[in-house]
């Protein structure tokens, strides 16, 4: 099995880090603490930044529901230290009660009227039907959104990308594509930030599936190629080589993979 050094450039990993011991050429001073503040800093960071943004949000949350909340029920008037994320607990029990209310005909009626009247208006209507429609395509479909992930050749000819298969093309786009071919839409993220992309239609023809996970494929292009996810035979040989206490491990075929045309 691999241990990953081809995939490192600087040759190390969290693991190369701190191994010591018998067989091992004992290194400097300097190396050792140079290899532990990398060990540190490789745990504490991830740690740190998502309790950052974790603690952001839900200051965030809170900074815009708490003025709507009468003093009185707000912890901090009885104890001497606020609690944070009350706000955030209010806005989740607002929006389940709001989702609720609309699941009535009294509710859809109050809710039909109110999109009669941002209809009305020129500028409103545009942005609360686009965000609108935005979010019940994304909700709706987000057990089917970006569960497999493809190569499609861009900018041109010879030069493969990564990127996630959204849906299978629908509407106008895949009423004239061409001699009725199929058509998938993809998503073409950007590196470092995934979150910004170009959305492309492809033949499904010249797509190819592979059997890495969106989350891995996430990490390859956050990491700009540093963070190579293993391949299925290397999933399979970890599995096997794992620590079975009396059971056997289910090993799953890899599916086949279409190789690039010339």
């Amino acid at each position: 099995m691999s241990d990953g050094s081809d995939n490192n450039p600087d040759g190390f990993n969290l693991s190369q880090l701190t191994q010591t011991g018998a067989g091992k050429v004992r290194m400097p001073f300097v190396t050792r603490m140079r290899n532990y503040f990398l060990t540190g800093l490789i745990i504490a960071a991830p740690l740190g930044i998502t309790a950052y943004l974790t603690w952001s949000f839900v200051n965030w949350v809170d900074e815009w529901v708490k003025p709507f909340i009468p003093v009185r029920y707000l912890p901090e008037t009885y104890l001497p230290f606020p609690i944070p994320g009350v706000g955030l607990i209010v806005a989740i029990f607002f929006l389940i009660f709001l989702g609720a209310a609309t699941a009535n005909l009294f509710g859809r009626t109050l809710i039909g009227y109110g999109e009669m009247m941002l209809g009305r208006m020129p500028l409103v209507r545009t942005i609360y039907r686009g965000l609108k429609q935005i979010f019940e395509t994304v909700l709706s479909n987000t057990g089917s959104s970006f569960q497999k992930v493809c190569l499609v050749e861009y900018p041109r000819k010879g030069i493969w990308a990564l990127a996630f298969i959204s849906t299978d093309t629908r509407g106008e786009i895949a009423a004239r594509a061409p001699d009725g071919t199929k058509m998938v839409s993809v998503f073409l993220p950007t590196t470092p930030n995934p979150t910004s992309g170009f959305l492309l239609f492809v033949p499904e023809s010249d797509v190819i599936v592979l059997e890495m996970s969106v989350e891995e494929a996430a990490k390859l292009v956050i990491s700009a190629g540093l963070v190579v996810p293993p391949t299925p035979e290397e999933k399979v040989d970890a599995i096997e080589d794992a620590p079975t206490h009396g059971k056997r491990p289910a090993r799953d075929k890899p599916a086949k993979i279409r190789e690039p045309s010339a």
